[in-house]
């Protein structure tokens, strides 16, 4: 039963609950840094990062912050290892970094990583705080990756990977570059393929609940 729960809370945010996908939250880094993949993967890696140091601190003294300034405790915690973060990216990938720009210490204030700490961190074990984090954070990496897989495609009519430490090319293939629609490069273009990606995925978990319930009540009868 044990191993289930811990199964739950690290693939429940991946899909089901998607914190960007599904419940909608910090949207602001998503349509901001989704024009390419290199910039997506950046930002996806750096949220995971600081998750995890968040909710493992936050967790490892949740015992010994008082619960009327767990909130501003909170944030200076989050604020500390975004500069940390960012501090890194700074030195071993600083085009990544330029690139990503004001995107990475906005993180600070992203509201998922704040949620996660008051909602779960504060009031779970370690492992569990750490299981929560990468969950959630390959959720958003997950969400971000798949906005910026089709908004790069569209708008360039390919892909390109570099390698964030050399900033050398991966792999670059544009098959349909003479098609390219330069508007999903653009902050329009970054609703319209978020907006449709949810609603994909809306119509597919409404689907798939329907069908539960029609089983469900099949079995009864």
């Amino acid at each position: 039963m044990d191993t289930q729960k811990k199964s739950r809370i690290f693939l429940n945010p991946l899909l089901k609950e998607n914190p960007i996908l599904v419940l909608i939250l910090g949207l602001c880094p998503v349509l901001g840094v989704s024009e390419t993949i290199d910039k997506a993967i950046g930002m996806g890696m750096a949220v995971i990062l600081v998750l995890f140091c968040t909710n493992l601190v936050i967790s490892l003294i949740r015992k010994l912050v008082p619960n009327e300034v767990r909130i501003p405790i909170y944030i200076v915690i989050i604020a500390s290892f975004v500069t940390m973060v960012q501090m890194l990216m700074n030195a071993f990938t600083p085009e990544l970094a330029e690139s990503l720009g004001a995107f990475i210490p906005l993180i600070t204030v992203n509201c998922i990583i704040l949620g996660r700490a008051e909602a779960f961190a504060s009031k779970n074990s370690v492992g569990d705080s750490i299981l929560d984090a990468l969950g959630n954070g390959f959720g958003f990496l997950i969400a971000v990756f798949l906005v910026a897989f089709f908004r790069e495609f569209l708008a360039t009519g390919g892909w390109k990977l570099s390698n964030p430490f050399t900033n050398s090319t991966i792999f670059e293939i544009r098959p349909l570059a003479d098609f390219a629609i330069p508007l999903f490069g653009q902050n329009t273009g970054a609703f319209l393929t978020l907006g449709i990606i949810i609603g994909i995925v809306t119509a597919i978990r409404i689907s798939s609940e329907q069908r539960k319930t029609l089983k469900a009540k099949k079995e009864v009868q």
